[in-house]
């Protein structure tokens, strides 16, 4: 017999749903953004949240809908591709870049300030940082206990009081808006919510979800669909709040760091400001916290998936992926993001193609002929955006440059819509054919 979630059960969904989210990007960008977009930050935020809220809350209705597995949700393009764009997010928000990076940012905003950031502070930390992401990360069971009633309603609490002091105790004042604002705030703003990695973190915390839910005894499908909807939208309104107060924080605060490198600078200089050494504590706090429980969910999430595809089991994975994780964090900050720059502009098309599509499938007589071309087309031209963001842009041929939306860094968007018209139209006129399981 299927069980039903309590309320408080249902909250602790939601509020681990959130704090899976909540990581180490979704805090240190939109200061940035808030920094950078001067007059123009409500314009710039606007085109942030769609690639940081709004497409993850749809990404975790998506997977809803097909039982909370990416493996599902990339049916129409056939086993082997969806295996290979499954095994690339697993890696790019697990132990290639968001994992590590959750390491690097706790330890600049609440250690490097305390003892310096010297290449052996930060190895001793991450080694005692990924020590605790393992043992939390062997227990996946445990999950909505540690993290939905205890470590989530921390965290929670925590981005609340910065949130209301960053509204009611502005720190400085407003830098007019920088070069590439100026001039295009929404698609730069919009661009920049990649960087959160929410889309693609949505795409693995789906089965987390889910599982977290069968924990409690749910078995009925139609109530994970339910419970793990209801999940992202509280996750959803969440993400909305903090990111609205981090974007008036970095407005607020631009005078105080005018030249500030990232938003964990910016957010330590407004937290100095204005609650002095005892409010640098609760950063750091506040920050190892939310990285620490995004952390633990990807290294979960990493682990169950790569324990269905190689002869190791999950705690044997979650032993490699937190040691292998560590290793890349001792990098940096600064370098972690440089690297990952192009390869998220290149793989974020095709994942926003499958994601959007699913939801159309039931229109098409197959879905394959509709779902497969368009992203391919939408990674063609995402790996063209991700060369002019790299250092090789150099390498592009001219024309490249005058592709419409080029410049506001979406040169992915008209071809993929086109190709979508076009084997629509294909699609209709070919007649029936044999329908995937979605359908």
């Amino acid at each position: 017999m299927s069980h039903r979630l309590t309320t408080k059960d249902i909250l602790a969904l939601g509020f681990m749903t959130f704090a899976l989210f909540v990581g180490a990007g979704n805090i240190i960008f939109p200061p940035m953004v808030g920094l950078q977009a001067g007059h123009h930050v409500w314009w710039a935020a606007a085109g942030f949240m769609i690639t940081a809220v709004g497409l993850p809350v749809i990404t975790v209705i998506a997977l809803a809908r097909v039982g909370g597995g990416i493996d599902a949700l990339s049916l129409p393009i056939g086993r082997k591709a969806g295996l290979l764009l499954a095994t690339v997010c697993y890696l790019a928000v697990g132990p290639l870049f968001a994992t590590p990076r959750t390491a690097t940012v706790s330890f600049e905003v609440g250690i490097a300030p305390l003892i310096g950031d010297s290449n052996m502070a930060l190895m001793i930390y991450s080694l005692i940082y990924f020590a605790l992401v393992i043992a939390i990360s062997l227990y996946p069971g445990r999950l909505l206990d540690t993290v939905g009633h205890i470590l989530a309603p921390m965290k929670m609490v925590a981005l609340a009081i910065l949130g209301i002091a960053a509204v009611l105790w502005p720190a400085g004042t407003p830098l007019p808006a920088t070069e590439s604002y100026e001039a295009l705030p929404f698609s730069n703003g919009f661009v920049n919510g990649y960087l959160t990695m929410d889309t693609l973190g949505a795409l693995v915390f789906g089965i987390v979800i889910v599982n977290a839910a069968r924990s409690r005894g749910v078995a009925d499908a139609k109530l994970l669909t339910r419970y793990t909807v209801l999940a992202g939208l509280i996750a959803g309104l969440g993400l909305l709040l903090v990111y609205l107060s981090l974007f008036k924080l970095g407005e607020n605060s631009a005078s105080l760091v005018p030249d500030a490198q990232n938003g964990a600078v910016i957010l330590h200089a407004y937290v100095q400001h204005t609650f002095g050494n005892l409010g640098s504590l609760f950063l750091g706090a506040l920050i190892f916290i939310a990285c620490m429980v995004t952390a633990v969910g990807l290294t979960c999430a990493c682990a169950e998936f790569f324990s269905q595809y190689l002869p190791l089991s999950y705690k044997t994975l979650v032993f490699i992926l937190g040691l292998f994780s560590m290793l890349v964090s001792n990098l940096g900050l600064s370098h972690l993001i440089q690297i990952s720059i192009p390869v998220l502009t290149a793989i974020y098309p095709p994942c926003i193609a499958l994601v959007v599509l699913s939801f159309t499938l039931r229109w098409w007589n197959s879905s394959t002929r509709i779902v497969a071309p368009v992203m391919l087309v939408s990674l063609i031209f995402g790996i063209i955006d991700a060369i002019k963001a790299s250092t090789f842009q150099a390498i592009l041929p001219e024309w490249t440059a005058h592709l419409p939306l080029a410049t506001q860094g979406l040169a992915w968007l008209p071809p993929s819509v086109l190709m979508l018209l076009l084997v629509g139209v294909f699609d209709k006129m070919s007649g029936a054919r044999s329908v995937t399981a979605h359908q």
